[in-house]
């Protein structure tokens, strides 16, 4: 199968010996569209744009303190797929949220909609990959790459449909629990990174938990690269600029040139 939009741009960055980074802004936050334009700017690989919903249940306090203030302001997936619409970026983008928006929306509706305005994959946080056949054969009708998470507890057999069903790249949980800033890197990191490592070409990127620089270049170590949500999503809501996610986000992408 000939590697879609994503996948194709990690295993670029991959095969020049550099650590990919995807930086998560949740959708519907006071300047949310600039600060994937600034993520872009400093350097991501790609943009994960979360798409706000009621019952986050992957998601810690900053998120859903996002997602909550996103969805009071009217936010709605129509509303960030038109945003999006609007928009040109240069990486790709990957549309991160729940099964209940997909299944709403009906599954072709939805992966059309994502495809057409320029998102290249998406990630269905609550959707187990061995009930996701009508999903996966929807987005694959759009060239729609379809990323699943593996966590530490997932058993080897798992990871083996994880690995074989996931396009763009293979989500590596860090940890147990949900999304957050911690000041450790958890053990369960090089875990469940080297499980993965061990079975796949694809690219796996390590995300929850990775909240500095530091941590970065340590789940970097073990896998492809990393995804940082909660510390970039923290500083939008805290500053409401756009320009301070990039500078974040710039830090971030010299760390992980140095590895």
């Amino acid at each position: 199968m000939t590697a879609g939009v994503l996948e194709a741009t990690l295993q670029a960055k991959i095969a020049d010996s550099k650590k990919c980074l995807l930086p998560y802004i949740t959708a519907g936050c006071d300047g949310w569209l600039e600060a994937v334009y600034a993520a872009a700017e400093a350097g991501a690989d790609a943009v994960e744009v979360g798409l706000p919903f009621s019952d986050p249940v992957m998601d810690g306090p900053i998120i859903q303190q996002a997602s909550d203030l996103a969805l009071s302001q009217g936010t709605t997936p129509e509303s960030i797929i038109a945003a999006i619409g609007n928009s040109h970026f240069e990486i790709p983008l990957v549309a991160m949220t729940y099964y209940n928006i997909a299944f709403h929306m009906g599954h072709e509706r939805f992966a059309s909609s994502l495809k057409a305005a320029g998102f290249s994959a998406a990630i269905l946080a609550d959707l187990p990959v061995g009930e996701a056949e009508l999903w996966i054969n929807a987005a694959g009708e759009v060239k729609l790459e379809t990323v699943f998470l593996a966590a530490p507890t997932s058993s080897p057999k798992r990871c083996q449909l994880i690995a074989e069903k996931s396009q763009g790249f293979i989500y590596a949980v860090g940890l147990l629990g949900v999304t957050g800033e911690r000041e450790k890197l958890a053990a369960s990191t090089a875990v469940i990174a080297q499980r993965l490592k061990n079975i796949t070409d694809k690219p796996v990127l390590v995300g929850v938990g990775i909240s500095t620089p530091a941590n970065a270049v340590k789940a970097a170590a073990v896998s492809d690269g990393v995804v940082v949500g909660s510390a970039l999503v923290r500083i939008l809501l805290e500053t409401k600029s756009p320009e301070a996610v990039g500078e974040a986000v710039k830090r971030f992408r010299v760390a992980l040139d140095n590895v």
